[in-house]
């Protein structure tokens, strides 16, 4: 089925009135469950036009994709590549009038799901393109002749967003690449060196991020730019290699006297950082489906394995220390597939505030994956620890575990880190309760036990658990706001508790939310939300306790006793194997010293 095929097929829904948000209510001590409340029918099932795209996915990439062969080459071959253009994977929520499909955010989400679990690489591909890449922000703050000159491009043509430079990580006002404007030409000269660009190897297309300097035209500040991959003075210099995600093709961009119309610019002088939050913000739902996938993955093998895998006498699965394993895996994968449902879902109806439900659920799907991902590989013992391939050397399964911890352990890093999430997440929810009138809910749960036992162990009675956990969140935010920032600056660890708090109760609500949709599953989905959330009960109250009781003021201490190096002696006896070089390379300005390692996607070689 070609992308036009599939475009004729879907009927856009109208837009439902805008909804607050889920995770600003609960922080406020107002657990609004009502707000995540799936529609009527089978939530799993979606329009008849994304139901055909998802079939088709699925043959192509059981068909025509190898995960294995890409994980031994590093490279997702050509052919792949132009087969997922042909089928419209590269447009799934570009709108029809563009050229795109038209299709909803959560059959997007789903894709990943797909295509993530043949290889991440093949994730990473489609979501640094959608996510991030040149798509999301030109719809969201593009102009009308913006749109029409370069959606229907980004159907066929890869993208790629540049923001991180050497010395910039979360902290973007440290960039160093610049856009100087010539009014008189309507142009932009860009220069600068910008690292880890997902896609950035065979972007067609890039939205560089540069700082425009002050002027008599205006402040300046940091803008966004398209810019095309082959132009003049754009350079390849290097192809970055990584823990997991072999394959990805993310690599240093140089920029040397690059000139750009005006007419490329994103928005206005000075607006690329709220271009590129906004972008990053609808997108990072993304990380949560690759995570849910992951775990999906993760219980269809511990299944298998754990009932044909047999020690004294019986499947390791019913032995106590493994059937731990497998029932916090299978509670995980339900919460993160419920995170994923309701929140894409919410998303989708549009106008709605769902930026801090998407960190809380990247924070808390990142988080988790990998712990099923560790679960997994300690379940499966030495298979575990050794490669797909060598495995089928052996003339076993491959089953690439071990490739699955490595290609997950990324996703606490980018996206905003877990630190960062946390950091962030805090300073708006403790500027929510400065700047709102403080609810009666937020003193209401205070002196609440934190875990105490509901005696009814069912899906109502864990949502009066997080109601009860949501107002004592709130009344210790509340005293949090009444703190000065400077007080606050050494309470990074207490105040991320507090959001991971609000993580679980999220989780929970949805996985709740979730169990009570899928009414033609019997009562499976209720007694897996009921396992996730016993679960995340616990989680919940040792967090409470550790805002308590804790070693944050001691570590403290010791940390600023090891920058003072009290403690050097104690590294005596060590090799230390690092390649000499500076911590950080600053690039030095000036023409690409080397060749151009872009690699141009030969349509050619697709097998039509």
């Amino acid at each position: 089925m070609t992308v036009a095929d599939t475009a004729t097929l879907h009927d856009a829904a109208a837009p439902a009135p805008a909804l607050p948000s889920f995770g600003a209510e609960l922080f406020l001590g107002r657990l609004r469950t009502d707000l995540l409340t799936l529609p009527p029918g089978d939530p799993r099932r979606l329009g008849v036009a994304e139901e055909q795209f998802l079939a088709g996915l699925r043959e192509f990439c059981e068909n025509e994709a190898d995960g294995g062969l890409i994980e031994r080459e590093d490279r997702i071959p050509d052919r792949v590549i132009e087969g997922l253009k042909d089928i419209g994977a590269f447009c799934i929520k570009i709108p029809r009038e563009y050229g795109g499909l038209g299709l909803s955010g959560l059959c997007y989400l789903r894709a990943l799901m797909i295509v993530n679990t043949v290889h991440s690489a093949l994730g990473e591909l489609l979501a640094a393109h959608q996510a991030i890449g040149l798509p999301q922000p030109v719809m969201l703050f593009g102009t009308e002749e913006q749109k029409r000159a370069f959606l229907p491009r980004c159907v066929r043509e890869i993208s790629a967003f540049t923001l991180t430079e050497a010395d910039i990580g979360n902290d973007p006002y440290r960039m160093h690449s610049t856009a100087v404007a010539d009014r008189a030409s309507g142009t932009y000269t860009l220069n600068g060196v910008k690292l880890w660009a997902t896609n950035g190897v065979i972007a067609d297309l890039l939205v560089v991020m540069a700082l425009v300097p002050a002027s008599d035209h205006g402040p300046g500040g940091m803008t966004a730019f398209v810019v095309e991959g082959d132009a003049a003075g754009v350079t390849v210099e290097h192809r970055s290699s990584f823990l997991g995600l072999r394959g990805l093709e993310n690599g240093v961009i140089r920029l040397h006297e690059v000139v750009v119309p005006a007419g490329n610019r994103i928005g206005g002088e000075g607006k690329g950082l709220e271009a590129a939050l906004a972008a990053q913000g609808t997108g990072r739902l993304s990380l949560p489906a690759v995570c849910a996938a992951a775990a999906k993955w993760s219980l269809k093998i511990a299944r298998e394995w754990a009932g044909a895998r047999v020690q004294w006498g019986r499947p390791i699965g019913e032995h106590d220390a493994v059937a731990g394993k497998l029932s916090f895996i299978a509670a995980t994968a339900f919460a993160l597939e419920a995170m994923v449902e309701v929140s894409g879902r919410r998303a989708d109806l549009g106008g709605n505030d769902t930026g801090m439900e998407a960190e809380l659920a990247k924070l808390f799907a990142s988080e988790q994956a990998w712990l099923v991902a560790d679960e997994l590989v300690q379940l499966r013992g030495g298979r575990g620890y050794e490669t797909a391939e060598s495995a089928a050397a052996r003339g076993e399964r491959g089953v690439p575990a071990e490739q699955l911890l490595r290609d997950l352990r990324i996703g606490r890093i980018f996206d905003g880190s877990s630190e960062v999430l946390r950091t962030f997440l805090a300073q708006d929810v403790i500027e929510q309760h400065r700047s709102a009138d403080r609810p009666v809910q937020a003193e209401d749960g205070m002196d609440q036990p934190a875990a105490a036992a509901d005696d009814e162990e069912s899906l109502a009675g864990h949502l009066r658990f997080a109601d009860r956990a949501a107002r004592r969140l709130a009344g210790l935010l509340a005293r949090a706001a009444d703190r000065t920032d400077a007080e606050l600056g050494d309470c990074q660890r207490y105040l991320g508790r507090i959001v991971d708090i609000g993580s679980e109760l999220y989780a929970m609500s949805a996985s709740c939310a979730y169990a009570e949709a899928l009414t033609g599953h019997g009562d499976a989905p209720a007694r897996l939300a009921d396992a996730f959330c016993a679960q995340a009960r616990r989680r919940v109250a040792e967090l409470f306790e550790r805002l308590a009781d804790n070693t944050d003021a001691r570590d403290r201490v010791v940390a600023r006793q090891v920058l003072d190096d009290h403690y050097a002696w104690l590294e005596e006896g060590v090799v230390d194997a690092s390649v000499d070089g500076p911590w950080i390379a600053e690039p030095k300005p000036g023409p690409a010293a080397g060749p151009n390692l872009r690699r141009t996607v030969r349509a050619d070689t697709a097998n039509r």
